[in-house]
């Protein structure tokens, strides 16, 4: 393809971005972040290896597309918008229809708004940046490279609940989220270790959102959310894992509404919800709260029997990852689940751990365990050129 590629990656609460020259592997001109867009917004750009720039980005509070148009207008301004001839974009949910990058004409757009109520955190904010860079950019091809679509070829079994045919054949299957995350490891992995990719892996990417994946020769074969973004493990926020009996007691006992109850699992349960006052790892990890304490200690309990559960479906273990944000800068986290997966043979070199190495395992582990950072966005451009090769293939 020609001319240079833009990748969005919208958020809740911010919005990446880069800019890549397409190749046999895309090379990254440009990045950034607008972050903290409900309260105080900051922007940090940074060109090639040299020049970073960080600024506050607006005085207040603003909504996403307010955020898309300050970083265009900041692209604009260093000459990086010129000649961008595609735009891809992380798009949370893609359903079981949408299992590999796909362009986004105003027909594929209705279809994924019909998935917004399976993913209303994201799935909006998603979909908003693309109307917006299809307005900024109308020249551009639009792509949507979706979280779901690693998880899609996994097992049958590892999709299905325990409800009626109806409601499965109805689409109510867990389909797994992160994927863009998971694709970048599995490549990572298959870079370090060729086609074996670790083996028998399991990756933890532990951030505000947080799952696991087990993968078998960087293919996705179990994982920990399901038909939305709030199953599995316990998060910033959201609940993770309940138990269903607890939601319709609420809905009979305490009369609350479904909106009631949608706010309460994605806003205001996780570690914000135990500790009762942040849903900030590092936050709760420096506090002597009991509170903070245990919701911690919950955080460990829960992420370490799904680890357990993992590894029950891959027979054993070979290689742990972690990664995203608590993943890649929490070393007490990192050891404190390598100690809960020890029975596995986990291992966690304390001092390589301290350092942040890639590998943090001690040589001859029965466990490799690394630190590989998240690029959600090289996944979306690498996504990007697969699409528009094929599409100029057909």
């Amino acid at each position: 393809m020609t001319g240079q590629m833009l990748v969005l990656n919208a958020g809740s609460s911010s919005l990446k971005f880069a800019l890549f020259d397409p190749g046999t592997r895309p090379a990254r001109i440009a990045a950034g972040n607008l972050s903290r867009i409900g309260s105080a917004p900051w922007l940090k750009l940074r060109i090639g290896d040299t020049t970073t720039e960080t600024r506050a980005a607006a005085d207040g509070p603003i909504d996403l597309r307010v955020a898309a148009a300050l970083v265009f207008d900041a692209l604009y301004a260093k000459g990086l918008l010129d000649g961008i001839s595609a735009v891809g974009h992380r798009i949370v949910h893609g359903g079981a229809m949408f299992t590999a990058p796909v362009l986004l004409d105003a027909a594929v757009v209705g279809q994924l708004e019909a998935l917004v109520p399976l993913a209303p955190l994201h799935q909006p904010h998603n979909l908003d940046i693309v109307r917006f860079a299809a307005e900024r950019l109308p020249q551009a091809a639009q792509i949507g490279c979706f979280d779901t679509a690693f998880h899609a070829a996994r097992p049958r079994l590892d999709m299905l609940y325990a409800l009626p045919r109806e409601l499965t054949d109805d689409g109510m299957i867990a389909y797994g989220f992160h994927g863009l995350s998971y694709a970048h490891i599995a490549a990572r992995l298959r870079a370090l270790d060729g086609e074996r990719a670790g083996g028998r892996t399991i990756v933890a990417h532990l951030g505000s959102g947080a799952s696991l994946c087990a993968m078998q020769g960087g293919v996705s074969v179990a994982t920990t959310m399901g038909f939305s973004a709030l199953e599995g493990l316990m998060m910033a926020t959201r609940s993770g894992s309940i138990d269903p009996g607890i939601l319709l007691h609420l809905i009979e006992a305490k009369g609350m509404t479904a909106s009631e109850i949608s706010e309460l699992l994605y806003s205001r349960s996780g570690l914000l919800g135990v500790s009762g006052f942040s849903g900030d790892m590092q936050v709760l990890i420096e506090s002597d709260a009991s509170q903070a304490r245990e919701a911690v200690d919950l955080f460990i309990y829960r992420t370490g029997r799904a680890i357990g559960s993992l590894a029950a479906v891959l027979g054993g273990l070979d290689t742990l990852v972690f990664t995203a944000g608590i993943g890649e800068n929490s070393t007490i986290i990192r050891q404190r689940l390598g100690d809960a997966a020890a029975w596995l043979g986990v291992q966690i070199d304390a001092d390589a751990n301290q350092r942040g190495n890639a590998v943090i395992s001690p040589p001859g582990s029965a466990v490799m365990a690394h630190v590989i950072p998240a690029d959600e966005e090289l996944a979306i451009a690498e996504g990007m050129i697969a699409c528009l090769e094929n599409g100029l293939d057909g």
